[in-house]
């Protein structure tokens, strides 16, 4: 039974609840008090999931927390973020533009230029910068693989160190280095596993009739914390109600999607347009389903590193 029409029920209240409208929701150019002042650093926040490495933990407008964060970051040509460090993995996805991320070690550093649907998993305990260097914005998803992170440690920021030290995320002239998974140094060796570049990993497709691209997980770059995968839904695609023994959340990148929850006999849905989340909290049974007339991208973090079990079937 649907009980979408009339009085909502505690059920569709609940998905409401766990739903992160785009719309709904605003950047915040103060998210990140260490960049106050520092108008190279200026970028703008979207929580959709904990606070994501800021420290307003207190935002109500965001969802709670399990074993990830999820946000958008947008940032402007000519600035970049001040090299830190994290005591947990942080991914970064391009949505729009082209992001160069800068990884430091003893003042090298390593640059990659990142493009729609590429993503860097920047590692533990491992210095890291991004920059805009592109004439369009920068738009990304950040998800931090713990729901209450530590704050960033700065290794080197404007405000300890020369501007043009800071930009290059800690390297001296002649001491950036280009990124290369062949490259001899160890530190390129390092990113060269942490990259993942949309249009070389392979596409799963699920007897369901939808695809997968695993980023990070088994199959994609090998990790301890949480799944994180690309998925393709055509048009009319769907499956039916499954369970996990932990959260998951879906943020729509390209077209729509429908999620349902089921219990006690009970069914609501809510449909998702681009930019919009849903997290669905362990044990609860959910499905989704394209109604839309053209295909839907969709980003799917899962709270565990290991293959949970589930099977997708078709609706």
């Amino acid at each position: 039974m649907n009980t979408q029409a009339g009085m909502p029920t505690p059920l569709a209240a609940e998905l409401k609840a766990h739903t992160g409208r785009f719309t709904d929701k605003t950047f915040d150019w103060k998210a990140f008090p260490s960049n106050v002042g520092y108008d190279e650093l200026a970028r703008a926040q979207m929580r959709y999931i904990g606070a994501g490495g800021s420290p307003k933990v207190g935002d109500t407008t965001t969802l709670k927390p399990d074993h990830f964060t999820l946000s958008l970051i947008y940032k402007e040509p000519g600035r970049y973020a001040a090299c830190h460090s994290h005591e947990i993995e942080e991914s970064f996805l391009i949505i729009n533009g082209a992001l160069v991320v800068g990884w430091e070690r003893d003042g090298e550093v390593v640059e990659v230029n990142l493009g729609p649907k590429d993503m860097i998993l920047n590692a533990r305990e491992v210095g890291h910068g991004f920059r805009v260097d592109g004439v369009e914005p920068v738009l990304m998803s950040i998800s931090v693989d713990v729901g209450k992170p530590l704050p960033p440690v700065y290794h080197y920021h404007p405000k300890d160190h020369p501007p043009e030290l800071a930009r290059s995320f800690g390297a001296a002239p002649g001491k950036t280095m280009p990124f290369d998974p062949q490259g001899e140094h160890p530190l390129q060796k390092l990113m060269g596993q942490y990259v993942v570049r949309h249009s070389e990993v392979p596409t799963i497709w699920e007897e369901a009739g939808f695809t997968r691209k695993v980023y990070v997980g088994p199959g994609g770059i090998d990790n301890d914390t949480c799944r994180k995968e690309m998925w393709g839904i055509p048009s009319r695609a769907g499956v039916k109600a499954f369970t996990r023994e932990v959260e998951d959340a879906y943020l729509v990148l390209e077209g729509s999607l429908t999620v349902g929850w089921e219990e006690n006999g009970e069914q609501v849905e809510v449909e998702l347009g681009p930019r919009d989340l849903v997290k669905t909290p362990a044990g609860k049974a959910h499905w989704f389903r394209n109604n839309g007339a053209g295909h839907a991208t969709v980003w799917a973090v899962i709270g565990t590193a290991t293959d949970d079990g589930v099977t997708y079937q078709a609706a």
